[in-house]
């Protein structure tokens, strides 16, 4: 099949293959997409006059971070300026020595001292900015590090119910995009005052030599100007146009390398559908490549030529002044040598301007998501719990999350108690998983209370409780539980991670969940990374995945345990195992909570509530809940073992069943 054909481009600029694969442009819903507009609705005298309110929010991140640092850098910059303006009056004086009457050799020898000044001035130049480079290298990561570090620490305090709300994850989500904006704004700033203290410098000097001198440097730095204003522009509308566009073929080639789809890329043809949309895409990009560097000439042709006209003028007013007596020759020689150097700067003042203020809004909305996340944070204080917390009662809870229309949970109550097995069953959206987070911490209730309960007389409200106990108190192992690109240590030890590690527990719960034989087999063993894109990458299967988040679990032996289908993914006779080992935590004193689509395991639970629609419809023992004839938990369970061609259970007991009824009878008054 041809790759290569001429590309067909539909309404909008947008072509087929975009179309086809995408439905349209490629829209990413971030913050930078609402930014993309910014410099055009915003004029460059607009930009200018914000100029302070950059300068001062850089400044005041540097002082917060290392004041000796900035300081060095504010002092480099005047510095340079003063060596800038020094500069061009040693190169006046040389030439007012060269252009006197006289031998020359006398017009060298009183030339020397201007000589030696504008030498010592350039080596005072060269020290300034060897030491502006050295504070700006020790200065702009401690600032990225100061804003990073505010930011990422007040997001991971965020109320979970608060990241379900869209407006407040949209604003979190877009402050990750500027924490880096803080160094490029500070490393920006310090080149646009070095251009600007360059160029009142120079400015400074001409007038003081002549009042003629200063128009006449605006009068051919404006042309120039002007063109870098106009290119600056149009790649920047170029770019806003055409990012779509350029994000639609970095998330095409990305498919071509991700093993999940190396599959499909060789067997079914996909490798061909997405070469072919790459190069109709790509010639689109070329086009416009060339169409922007033909614009760009005829703006360098129109503003060399304006720029070279008004020099021709200018020159001419210096040459008249010259031959007039009204301005010396050694003058005439200082100023083209500014106006050469002003006109250059002058380009780079208009481009890092630019910069400078996208980057400013990105540091923005860091600035704001922090304050957001400071606004909606965890608590950092509140009661003690109960030592040892023996039971978690919920209290007729219910639970909306943000802009639903209906509860997800509605006046549920049930307790958990340490050295039980708690089950919680029914269908998918019935609130299992809504309710373990309440369990957890992680979700206040909308209404009701939940106990965290130790002797008869202690208790406490969730709500009043110290959150970080509570926190402490759990062990989570959800359905969709994080693959940390990093080693197998990290990937168990990280379940305590706000403890130091401990190798010797990470093996025992390795052991425990059945995983230490496969780690310990790897080449690298517990230095493997859990990623096949590393050097010492490792891929883990689904079911291995799920052996080490139970290790991961285990390795944090909080008092309750929540699992959220914890063997999904594991095969029958590791099934039994992982269902064995959740019972084993009960019977050494732990609480847990299991939510399993796996009845044939909850007939060993000491509890079951089963959920419909956010309630609890029923609950009770396996025996109980079998022993009804139209229940829901007995549909269910019939449903499954119907599966099998198995017979519904009788009435005598499962053998497991023996496990369940040995911890009630022991804990029984």
């Amino acid at each position: 099949m041809k790759l290569r054909r001429k590309p067909d481009l539909t309404a909008g600029g947008i072509s087929d293959a975009e179309r086809e694969l995408y439905g349209g442009r490629l829209r990413w819903d971030r913050s930078f997409v609402h930014h993309e507009g910014a410099l055009i609705r915003m004029g460059f005298g607009q930009m200018a006059a914000a100029l302070p309110r950059m300068a001062g929010t850089v400044l005041r991140t540097g002082w917060s971070v290392d004041r000796r640092a900035l300081a060095g850098v504010v002092a480099a910059q005047v510095g340079q300026g003063v060596t800038a303006a020094w500069g061009l009056v040693a190169v006046n004086g040389i030439l007012t020595q060269l252009f006197a009457e006289g031998p020359t050799a006398d017009k060298l020898r009183d030339a020397l001292p201007a000589l030696v000044a504008l030498a010592v001035v350039s080596v005072g130049a060269a020290l300034l900015a060897a030491w502006s480079t050295a504070m700006s290298g020790r200065l702009e990561p401690q600032v990225e590090r100061a804003v990073s570090a505010r930011y990422y620490e007040a997001v991971t305090r965020v109320e979970v119910e608060a990241t379900e709300r869209p407006e407040v994850q949209r604003t979190l989500e877009a402050g990750k995009f500027g924490t880096d904006s803080a160094r490029n704004m500070l490393r920006l700033s310090v080149g646009v005052s070095n251009v600007l203290i360059g160029m009142v410098a120079a400015a400074v000097v001409l007038a003081s030599l002549h009042w003629a001198l200063l128009p006449m440097l605006l009068a051919i730095a404006l042309p120039r100007g002007w063109g870098a204003v106009r290119s600056a522009r149009r790649e920047y509308v170029s770019r806003l146009h055409w990012v779509d566009h350029r994000r639609a073929i970095a998330s095409l080639l990305a498919y071509l390398t991700r093993p999940h789809a190396a599959g499909e890329i060789r067997a079914h043809g996909a490798g061909v559908k997405l070469l072919g949309g790459y190069e109709e895409m790509s010639r689109q990009m070329e086009a416009e490549q060339r169409r922007l560097a033909r614009a760009q000439a005829h703006t360098d042709l129109v503003a060399g030529a304006g720029s070279g006209l008004a020099s021709l003028g200018c020159y001419g007013v210096l040459w008249w002044l010259l031959t007039s007596g009204g301005l010396p020759l050694a003058v005439g020689g200082t100023a083209v040598v500014a106006i050469r150097n002003s006109t250059a700067r002058l380009t780079s003042l208009i481009q890092q301007v630019n910069r400078l203020y996208e980057e400013m809004l990105f540091l923005t909305d860091t600035k704001n998501a922090t304050e957001l996340a400071a606004q909606h944070a965890i608590p950092h204080t509140g009661a003690s719990l109960p030592s040892p917390v023996r039971t978690v009662r919920v209290e007729n809870v219910s639970y909306t999350y943000p802009g639903a229309n209906s509860p997800s949970l509605k006046e549920v109550s049930l307790s958990v108690r340490r050295g039980q097995v708690t089950a919680l069953v029914g269908a998918n959206g019935s609130g299992k998983t809504t309710l373990t987070k309440i369990l957890a911490g992680l979700l206040l209730p909308t209404s009701g209370k939940v106990w965290w309960e130790g002797e008869p007389s202690e208790r406490v409200e969730v709500r009043a409780a110290d959150r970080a106990e509570v926190f402490a108190s759990v062990g989570l192992l959800a359905q969709d539980f994080p693959h940390w690109e990093m080693t197998a240590a990290t990937n168990v030890a990280i379940g305590a991670g706000d403890h130091p590690r401990d190798m010797t527990r990470v093996r025992q719960a390795a052991q425990a969940a059945d995983v230490r034989a496969l780690i310990e087999g790897l080449p690298h063993g517990w230095d493997s990374i859990c990623f096949k894109g590393y050097e010492r990458g490792v891929q883990l299967s689904g079911g291995q995945w799920q052996k080490l988040g139970n290790a991961r679990s285990r390795y944090r032996n909080a008092p309750f345990f929540l699992v959220d289908e914890p063997t999904s993914a594991l095969d029958p006779r590791a099934e039994i195992e992982a269902f064995e080992g959740l019972w084993s935590l009960a019977d050494s004193g732990h609480a847990v909570v299991l939510v399993t689509h796996r009845l044939a395991a909850t007939a060993k639970a000491d509890h079951i509530y089963v959920l419909d629609q956010g309630r609890i419809v029923e609950e009770g023992t396996h025996e109980q809940l079998m022993s009804r004839g139209d229940g829901l938990y007995r549909e269910m369970f019939q449903a499954q073992a119907a599966q099998y061609g198995l017979a519904p259970p009788s009435a005598d007991r499962l053998p497991a069943q023996r496990a369940s009824d040995a911890r009630r009878h022991r804990q029984a008054p």
